[in-house]
């Protein structure tokens, strides 16, 4: 069973593309084999957009025998055949960006303004730094470093790659996992989540149709207990990558660990959002408004806890509350829309549950319900404002994962930044100073992959990310994501052409 949903051709243009299947394997789109279908949903109504029959074992094991028959062809073209490659797949993303938009914000919510503006330029971005990144994967230079021999560093590729990306942002997340893989030299499988597959299987065809061999990118859509597990312990899958929750990242890690695999965790995140008493206290509002509410709070880097340094404190929650009364909520596809809805109810509810749950023992400035009216049938939920939460409650040190801003005062720099730090995660977080060298202390003393400082969110290609603690390892992005992906082998030449060297006394004879 393989239907078409409910989406006008406008919302969804691409949907032909669909008929066969929504799995990528080996070149084409086939239907997964489970026995089992899922649908992808528009969370903004609650309609079907897409029926599909998930992937099993069988289809996760033809995806790795694909990827594994591609490995020695791809590993072998040389870094400029490989940049060529990803060039003409950036091209051909460019070519599709308003179909890679519509289809992100339908199966997500999110505002078609910030599909358009962030998720597609930011992967047609990223495809564009790899490609001339896939040139430069050079070890360290040779030299005689014992004296008698010459040493040099080959970077080589580590094979078929397993990698499981989240709903959150589904075409970056794909291309965070695929891009360096595949510049490196690897092949791979991604898992995305099944309930954000669409554009994930758009970039994939994109690829192949740019002239990207078949094999070298698999996609198998199927869940995470059954497709998702069976791909992390395949035995021919040399690393695995995920992002997700960090509860998920140690189910992930035991299974990837029983066959001693590589591994790059990028997990929870709950980010401080640190205002001393010398900010522009107009630009730290309007930041927080923004770090916390992009893509629906539905982001690990989000600002979720603000702290204010108490001559502010007052003034910063009575502005941010205003701002984020202003904040539109509506159709995804219209054009005044701001905000969009929540991946699915369930989540919905799960960060009303927070919210409800602080009222016990927190303010709730503004927001706190789902709006009623033509959005009561979507997953929305209004932007909220939470004050006056003791540090050690549930509202600050869990990930909410929604529409939810947590605000806490301090009184001394030192407790400020000892606040920041206090929670498991160690993702992001973001300082704001008018002075260079207090705001210079934050970004050495707050424990995360990346520090903002008078801003929060903006990702650049160039730089990579990835977090401290339990927010994981590793790093997507820039040239640092290619430690993950390349083993690292020291090639050694005798010079002195010796048959008895002086160190075999060691095992026999003398000097």
């Amino acid at each position: 069973m393989h239907n078409p949903g409910n989406a006008t051709p406008d919302r969804f243009p691409a949907a032909e593309r669909f008929e066969e299947g929504a799995q990528f394997i080996a070149g084409r789109l086939t239907r997964g084999t489970s026995g089992r279908t899922h649908a992808v949903v528009d969370p903004a109504s609650g309609e079907e957009v897409l029926r599909y029959e998930l992937a099993g074992t069988a289809d996760v094991d033809r995806a790795v025998a694909a990827a594994r028959e591609a490995f020695p062809g791809w590993a072998g073209a040389t870094p400029g055949e490989r940049s060529d490659a990803l060039h003409r797949f950036a091209a051909v993303l460019a070519d599709r960006a308003e179909d890679f938009a519509r289809a992100e914000s339908l199966q997500c919510g999110k505002p078609l303004k910030l599909s358009r503006e962030f998720d597609v330029p930011g992967t047609i971005d990223n495809a564009a730094f790899f490609a001339g990144a896939a040139r430069h994967l050079q070890g360290q230079s040779a030299g005689e470093y014992s004296g008698d021999h010459t040493s040099y560093i080959r970077r080589e590729p580590i094979g078929v790659v397993g990698s499981i990306a989240p709903w959150n942002y589904p075409l970056q997340m794909a291309a965070w996992k695929v891009l360096p893989a595949i510049a490196a030299g690897n092949t791979i499988v991604l898992k995305p989540a099944e309930l954000t597959p669409l554009t994930s299987l758009l970039f994939a065809r994109a690829a192949t149709d740019a002239g990207i061999p078949d094999g070298v990118i698999n996609i198998v859509t199927g869940t995470g207990r059954e497709a998702g597990e069976h791909l992390v312990g395949h035995p021919d899958v040399a690393m695995t990558s995920f992002t997700g929750s960090t509860a998920v990242g140690k189910r992930v890690a035991e299974i990837a660990t029983a066959t001693v695999k590589r591994l790059h965790l990028e997990l929870g995140g709950k980010a401080p959002f640190v205002v001393f008493d010398d900010a522009d206290l107009e630009a730290a509002a309007h930041g927080a408004v923004a770090g916390s509410l992009i893509n629906t709070g539905q982001d690990c880097t989000a600002a979720t806890r603000a702290y204010v340094q108490r001559p502010l404190y007052e003034a910063f929650v009575e502005r941010t509350a205003a701002l984020m009364e202003s904040v539109r909520l509506g159709d995804p596809f219209a054009p005044g829309t701001d905000l969009g809805p929540l991946i699915s109810h369930v989540q919905r509810d799960r960060v009303g549950g927070f919210v409800d749950r602080a009222r016990a023992y927190a303010r709730v400035v503004t927001g706190g319900e789902a709006p009623g009216g033509e959005l009561a049938k979507g997953a929305y939920y209004r932007p909220t404002l939470i004050a006056d939460a003791a540090q050690d409650s549930e509202v600050v040190q869990s990930e909410i994962f929604g529409p939810v801003l947590v605000v806490l005062p301090f009184d001394t720099d030192d407790e400020g930044i000892a606040l920041a730090n206090d929670t498991p995660y160690g993702l992001a977080a973001s300082a704001w100073s008018r002075d260079v060298y207090r705001a210079n202390r934050a970004t050495r003393e707050i424990k995360a992959g990346c520090v903002w400082v008078n801003d929060h969110i903006p990702i650049i290609s160039e730089m990579p990310h990835g977090g401290h603690k339990s927010s994981g390892y590793g790093k997507d992005m820039s040239a640092y994501s290619f430690e993950e992906y390349t083993q690292i082998k020291h090639v050694m030449f005798d010079n002195t052409a010796v048959a008895a060297k002086d160190w075999h006394r060691t095992v026999f004879g003398d000097r």
